[in-house]
């Protein structure tokens, strides 16, 4: 296919496939209808397919990746955008041995990934189509495309392994996580926590009573940008406190705080025995759901499930004054999750080769196997 390139606003530039896809290279540099585009997505599918989340996701932990976002635009030609998709890649070369991979804008912070579709479109197998074709027949070649975490019911999962198929490549899906999540279906909080198991029911009860007979305990719930300090250096102390290992990527909590603070969605509990934060919590609500984020407490308190208690004063907050419709734990299938949760479902990633390229032959072979790679290329080249 051939290649073209086309000025854009603001000084920008995206090389564009003739069929109107768009490739831009930073997210400061998109243009109006990108930018409506992924709002409208944010409003449809949350948080991780926002641009606040994208931006500060690749400031803080993939700033050593390239950024390629490519944008499907309207065939009617009227510049709306309907489809994008935020990718990386490394920035210099993998080597002889290594591929040329193009990956999600996520990594281990991500609970959810995907394309950006705009808003009460239903998506299009043919959006899909031109994405990985346009894909595939870029040079220099890419010889991997890595999408994960999406969501395994939604229908532009299929659409994209389906889409990359067609386009000549060979495609695997795997599992990556199970996502536990509430649906609050408009009840209060008293109404959810009667429908918690008797024995959490119990442990919150006598812990709390256990709590404030022996310590002087109080708990905070910030939301403000002028809380995002405070709490940045709360939740970094608890951190420290903690079972938990350092931060792979120092800046990207507080980054996360601070981006959150500004869009109204902070929702970060401290709870404070004796004067110190002994738990934090870092909530996200936004778009009729609260994610539940990161959570830490001073390995101190463990025996006074401060922690389980905190949870329970964000999960009061979040159904009774934010009102939300969703509560998601997010990655994972941790046991104690189902006691606070009604429902799950799981994140699945895809994962395609390209058969034309040696280096996307050869991770095609580790993967799939070279029985199953000989019959692939079997089908893709009947004549062959």
């Amino acid at each position: 296919m051939r290649l073209s390139v086309y000025p854009l606003s603001q000084g920008a530039l995206a090389v564009a496939m003739e069929n109107r896809v768009r490739v831009h290279f930073g997210f400061d540099a998109l243009p109006a209808p990108c930018l409506a585009l992924f709002a409208g997505a944010a409003d449809e599918a949350g948080l991780f397919f926002s641009l606040p989340w994208l931006a500060n996701l690749h400031s803080t932990a993939l700033a050593d990746r390239g950024l390629r976002i490519y944008a499907i635009e309207s065939a009617a030609g009227d510049g709306a955008v309907r489809l994008a998709l935020p990718l990386t890649h490394r920035k210099t070369a993998a080597g002889v041995a290594g591929a040329r991979e193009l990956a999600g804008c996520a990594n281990f912070y991500s609970s959810l990934f995907g394309p950006a579709l705009a808003g009460g479109v239903a998506p299009s197998p043919q959006d899909f189509f031109r994405l990985a074709q346009a894909i595939a027949s870029e040079a220099p070649a890419w010889d991997v495309v890595n999408l994960q975490p999406m969501a395994l019911q939604a229908p532009s999962f299929g659409m994209c392994v389906a889409a990359f198929r067609q386009a000549g490549m060979a495609v695997q899906t795997y599992f990556c996580f199970g996502n536990w999540y509430l649906e609050v279906a408009g009840r209060s909080y008293r109404e959810y926590a009667e429908s918690l198991p008797s024995r959490l029911k119990n442990t919150l009860a006598r812990k709390s009573r256990q709590l404030a007979a022996a310590h002087d305990v109080r708990i905070a719930i910030l939301a403000d940008t002028a809380d995002a300090e405070q709490g940045i250096a709360a939740f970094e102390r608890v951190y420290r406190s903690s079972w938990k290992s350092a931060e792979a990527y120092p800046e990207f909590i507080p980054g996360l705080i601070r981006m959150c603070a500004q869009q109204g969605w902070l929702r970060l509990g401290v709870a404070y025995v004796d004067g110190g934060p002994a738990a934090a919590q870092l909530w996200i609500v936004s778009h009729g759901v609260a994610s539940i984020y990161k959570l830490a407490y001073d390995a101190r308190f463990a025996p006074l499930s401060i922690g389980s208690i905190l949870t329970a004063h964000l999960m009061q907050h979040v159904i009774d004054v934010d009102r939300v419709r969703e509560v998601d734990y997010l990655t994972g299938d941790d046991a104690y999750k189902r006691d606070w949760m009604s429902h799950r479902r799981e994140r699945w990633g895809m994962i395609a080769f390209n058969l034309r390229t040696a280096r996307g032959l050869l991770a095609a072979a580790r993967h799939i196997g070279g029985r199953g790679l000989k019959g692939l290329w079997r089908r893709l080249h009947p004549a062959g």
